[in-house]
């Protein structure tokens, strides 16, 4: 009965130690994520004067924000952001990390560079590409058209290239940082399976597609649904480049709830159904992505 109740004693005293040390991150966890959302959840039932709650009205603000048109439009691009990002800025840093693994002088040089444009502040490099893609004539692009003769160009205004350029810019800042994350996942693949493919006469290709893709998989579906979550996430980009334009062609789901709160709108409790409603569709996501993620382990 005593050893009994020494390991119980124990093994309280391990959980207890072990709560004590996340307490502190629990803490600020909760203090930083879910009040703030709890109290979104709130303020979406309610009536706003500012920020006051005045009167509670239900499902009020969600009903009138799926009935506006603009909403539509905000969802509709803001899954077209995700598909040009699983395009481009999903695959970009992985061909980024694979060069960079092959390369054989200078990877040094050449992981510093490409995480140069993450160090830059994110409107830094927003502006710094609307000079790129201005409409004028000093447009860095519409010099480079000049000089081959062809008229100059309004890239942004253009509806079907505005959501694309804003993913490129985007892809640009951050692909080299999550490339040197693909290459830290590369450092852990044992050499030998590089010697032993290479003498058994397996080149580039294979030594990528057999050994090299199959090490970072679970990394890279890790790094799908992060970006998923990033991407609904983007606001300013559209902000500064086009404020939302052409006619809402570049519109996200996060400008349109800037917009309510505070584009003039000041309707916080439409805002913040807007910011309940991001959180679902991710939270969708999050537990699709667990679903797929854990049969795949059963399955191994």
């Amino acid at each position: 009965m005593k050893k009994n109740s020494r390991r119980r004693f124990g093994k309280w005293r391990q959980e207890a130690s072990a709560w004590l040390i996340m307490l502190p991150g629990i803490i600020l966890f909760a203090f930083f994520l879910w009040a703030p959302l709890l109290q979104s959840v709130r303020m979406s039932l309610y009536q706003t004067k500012n920020i006051e709650l005045t009167n509670f009205i239900g499902f009020d603000n969600y009903i009138s924000v799926f009935k506006k048109s603009d909403f539509l439009q905000a969802l509709r691009n803001t899954f077209s952001y995700t598909l040009w990002s699983l395009l481009i800025g999903f695959l970009i840093p992985i061909f980024m990390a694979l060069a960079i693994g092959e390369t054989v002088r200078g990877k040094g040089f050449i992981r510093t560079a490409s995480y140069i444009p993450n160090i830059l502040p994110g409107l830094a490099a927003v502006l710094l590409w609307s000079a790129f893609f201005s409409a004028e004539k000093s447009g860095v692009i519409n010099i480079l058209l000049a000089k081959l003769g062809i008229d100059r160009m309004a890239f942004l205004s253009q509806e079907h290239m505005v959501i694309p350029i804003i993913v490129l810019i985007a892809t640009w800042k951050g692909a080299g940082a999550t490339a040197l994350i693909y290459m830290a996942g590369l450092a852990g693949v044992n050499p030998e399976l590089y010697e032993a493919a290479t003498i058994d006469g397996a080149g580039i290709w294979k030594r990528i597609r057999h050994i090299t893709l199959p090490a970072i998989f679970n990394l890279g579906s890790t790094l799908l649904i992060l970006q998923i979550i990033s991407i609904f996430q983007i606001m300013y980009e559209p902000m500064v480049l086009t404020k939302g334009g052409p006619d809402n062609a570049s519109l996200s789901l996060m400008l349109l709830m800037w917009r309510y709160a505070f584009g003039g709108r000041m309707e916080f409790g439409k805002a913040a159904a807007m910011g309940v409603i991001i959180s679902l569709i991710l939270l969708v996501f999050t537990g699709l992505y667990t679903i797929v993620n854990r049969r795949k382990t059963e399955w191994e």
